[in-house]
């Protein structure tokens, strides 16, 4: 199988965690952000992630995808989902994203890395966020909001944040992982312990490193 990726895409992570949740081999491709014909050829719009399945047919929608993986043996993710942790991220998802977006724009990305492709991007995030370096500016007001919220979501993953898994942790690492690209952030303990010990699991690399 070959999934077709954005790497800054948390959609894209989803997809990429079940596979090695799962320890599933599979080939990984990224698609220039800007390649319109690629994805529409594949699944009609342009939309990743995708996935080309064994027999060659293509599936779209992150979700979908992490279902049927997971469905192709015994499944991985079987802990019941936590309404407060789809609450949480219902409440948090607006501050995590204004921090997360201008730092995709700004950061080594395989999707990003022609002129054209990133112009691309910074144009289609424009017309949801706005102007994306005054948005950036605006970095320690919204690091001070999301501290609160990670602050409200340590002892919930204090009481979930270990095997088995489930839906929600599909859902939600990718918004932490989002925030691992931002320098200043303060993890507590458990949700820092929480993110590396899913990333080693899932095998997708947290952002530290480019932290902005």
């Amino acid at each position: 199988m070959k999934l077709y990726v954005y790497e800054h895409c948390p959609f894209c992570v989803r997809a990429r965690m079940i596979f090695g949740l799962r320890d599933v081999n599979f080939d990984l491709d990224v698609i220039m952000e800007g390649d319109v014909e690629t994805p529409t050829r594949m699944i009609g719009k342009k939309m990743v992630p995708i996935l080309q399945k064994d027999d060659g047919s293509y599936m779209g929608e992150s979700m979908d995808i992490v279902h049927y993986v997971d469905g192709l043996g015994d499944p991985v993710l079987i802990r019941d989902a936590d309404d407060r942790i789809a609450q949480w991220q219902d409440d948090a998802a607006g501050v995590i994203y204004r921090l997360a977006v201008p730092r995709f724009a700004r950061c080594d990305f395989a999707e990003l890395a022609a002129p054209e492709a990133r112009a691309y991007f910074c144009d289609r995030q424009e017309k949801n966020f706005g102007d994306l370096d005054a948005l950036y500016e605006q970095s320690p007001d919204l690091i001070r909001q999301v501290d609160e919220h990670l602050e409200r979501l340590s002892p919930l993953l204090a009481e979930f944040g270990g095997a088995p898994y489930g839906v929600d942790d599909i859902t939600l690492w990718p918004m932490l992982h989002a925030l691992s690209l931002v320098k200043g952030v303060t993890f507590p303990p458990q949700v820092r312990t929480y993110m590396e010990r899913v990333s080693k699991a899932a095998k997708v690399p947290l952002l530290f490193g480019q932290a902005l």
